[in-house]
């Protein structure tokens, strides 16, 4: 194992800590050197039995994302409904979702379920194990984006068949993510959901157990 130096230690933590999911963009592109890196990271994510589910569909072409977006605002309107007469109506309006049409490069990162074959170490016994390891690979490119001075953002409200249909998405593959990458001049020092009161960071000693579920931690 080859250990980090204190201030390499202190920079990962950095990243975990600083990482935000960014909703604006500037125009200015992003090189390919850089999406590759993003990418080199990704694709170093574990996987359980090693699996390697992820495929990223890597897309600059202007027509293409402003499809996507059209889809996005669809189902963001159809999720507004839900926060009507409530105390979060005027929140969820007043929070941008996507950034799709601003960021420069959107990638959508997709999951295989039949990646590997028939026995898959691991996803035999959970089956949500390939979901989990795209997922994986998805906050390895984000902490790869934050050390390279990009910003992020995870767009999930859309409809499936939609994003199948547009970018040409066999039928048996999951359309798990798609992650909008650029620059940014409007980067929070918060998460942004609790910028907006949405929700508060949860207190870790309330969340963590000794033993069996519901007994009370001595760690924190």
């Amino acid at each position: 194992m080859n250990k980090l130096t204190e201030q390499e230690k202190e920079g990962v933590y950095k990243a975990i800590y600083n990482r935000r999911d960014i909703r604006t963009f500037l125009q200015q592109p992003v090189s390919d050197e850089l999406l590759v890196k993003l990418l080199e990271a990704a694709h170093h994510g574990p996987s359980v039995g090693f699996m390697q589910p992820w495929n990223f569909i890597v897309i600059k072409d202007a027509e293409t994302k402003a499809k996507l977006a059209e889809v996005v605002d669809r189902e963001r309107r159809a999720l507004a409904i839900h926060y009507e007469g409530t105390d979060r109506d005027t929140k969820f309006m007043e929070i941008k979702i996507q950034g799709i049409l601003e960021a420069p490069v959107t990638i959508c990162i997709t999951c295989d379920p039949s990646r590997g074959g028939d026995h898959v170490l691991g996803r035999n016994s959970i089956p949500e194990t390939d979901i989990m390891s795209v997922s994986c690979a998805i906050q390895n490119m984000w902490l790869a984006a934050y050390a390279e001075g990009l910003a992020m953002g995870w767009v999930s409200f859309y409809k499936k068949p939609d994003i199948r249909r547009i970018l040409n998405i066999p039928l048996h593959i999951d359309p798990t993510a798609l992650i909008s990458i650029g620059y940014t001049e409007d980067y929070p020092e918060r998460p942004l959901l609790e910028a907006y009161n949405w929700e508060k960071r949860k207190v870790l000693s309330q969340l963590v157990y000794d033993n069996t579920w519901g007994t009370s931690s001595n760690l924190l």
